[in-house]
């Protein structure tokens, strides 16, 4: 059963962001590759905004996003490759939306992924019914993007077992995808592509054969450069997820923003602001997105707990929780953070006083 549009938690791309593809595919006058909706420059506008018609989508290099377009406008699948929380696949469901309109075609990554999930499956109520046929064939994403001409996307493609990465070998290489229980093939229509993501930094990573590596183009986001670039991130992704979850309005909190993000930066750098100051690091990544999400619930504290204002005890609980991952190593960094940085920065003892009661 199909939910209601009011009560999807999270609207796909190409539904949320609708008017701004609509808008740009009616005057994009440049040439589209077969099968794009948009033109390779429109792809990269809507990622990265223009004006106040179209919001970014990526706060970052521009050419990284260029390189990555051009990437996909080619017979190359894109790898899009960095630390926890540097926004492939915030990227890559865009990158899906804007070229394809369609961002759902994924497969997710874990552990216990079967070769079926890239390849196809099986009914085996038909299958045992009426033998092989292509009503009992269950298409993969992978299959369904070939057949159709469109983008596929795999996430986190380190977690998957090695051996079944390698299906995806004959689909990037020949562009074809063989059934030999059918002795047919399905052919990559123009337009069809591939989006992986990965990371080299989780535990539980399977490395990438040197064949399958050699068919992607590998575009490597970075964390944000600088401290206002990922404070401006973080505040437009956290005014998002307030709307999106329909949390009671919140007014602007750019201290706490800039506070969480702080902390972060100099946690996962090793090093204090100023410089001055060298700094244990936590076994966690401390991400962009760890701190969108300790600034949500933060929001959700004050909001629903506290006086509708954000204050440093809704934060300090979360930020405690992000960092401390190793319970034998991680607390002690924490302290000692705490007492040889935080204590001693001016205007932070409210939020010092609060991370000292979280943490007893």
């Amino acid at each position: 059963m199909t939910a209601a549009p009011a009560a999807v938690l999270r609207p796909h791309a190409e539904d949320e962001y609708a008017a701004e593809l609509a808008a740009l595919a009616a005057l994009d006058d440049r040439p589209r590759p077969p099968g794009w909706r948009l033109s390779p420059q429109a792809v990269v506008t809507y990622l990265m905004g223009e004006g106040t018609a179209v919001t970014p989508k990526y706060v970052g290099s521009r050419r990284l996003i260029e390189v990555a377009v051009a990437t996909l406008a080619t017979d190359r699948a894109l790898l899009l490759l960095g630390v926890p929380g540097t926004a492939k696949t915030w990227v890559s469901e865009h990158l899906a939306a804007a070229i394809s309109g369609d961002s759902t075609l994924l497969v997710q990554g874990t552990a216990g992924t079967p070769e079926e999930a890239i390849r196809y499956g099986w009914n085996y109520a038909r299958l045992l019914a009426h033998g092989p046929s292509r009503a009992a064939l269950v298409p993969s994403p992978v299959l369904t993007a070939m057949a159709e001409g469109r983008i596929a996307r795999v996430e986190e493609l380190t977690r998957i077992p090695s051996d079944v990465q390698d299906a995806l070998i004959t689909a990037l290489s020949e562009k074809t995808l063989p059934i030999p229980e059918l002795g047919e093939e399905v052919q990559a229509a123009k337009g069809f592509n591939i989006i992986a993501t990965a990371n080299d930094r989780d535990r539980g990573v399977n490395e990438l054969s040197s064949a399958l590596r050699r068919r992607f183009n590998t575009v490597v986001l970075p964390v944000p450069a600088t401290a206002d670039e990922e404070i401006a991130i973080v505040s437009r992704r956290v005014a998002e997820l307030g709307r999106s979850l329909e949390l009671p309005e919140v007014p602007a909190a750019a201290e706490e923003i800039r506070r969480v993000v702080t902390v972060f930066r100099e946690l996962r750098s090793g090093v204090t602001a100023d410089g001055r100051t060298r700094l244990k690091q936590p076994s966690g990544t401390l991400s962009t997105a760890e701190a969108i999400s300790v600034l949500t619930n933060g929001m959700a504290l004050a909001a629903h707990f506290g006086d509708g204002v954000l204050r440093p005890a809704d934060v300090a609980a979360g930020i405690a929780g992000a960092v401390v991952k190793d319970p034998a190593a991680d607390p002690v960094v924490w302290q000692e953070y705490l007492e040889t940085v935080v204590r001693e920065r001016e205007g932070w003892r409210d939020f010092y006083r609060s991370a000292r009661e979280a943490a007893l």
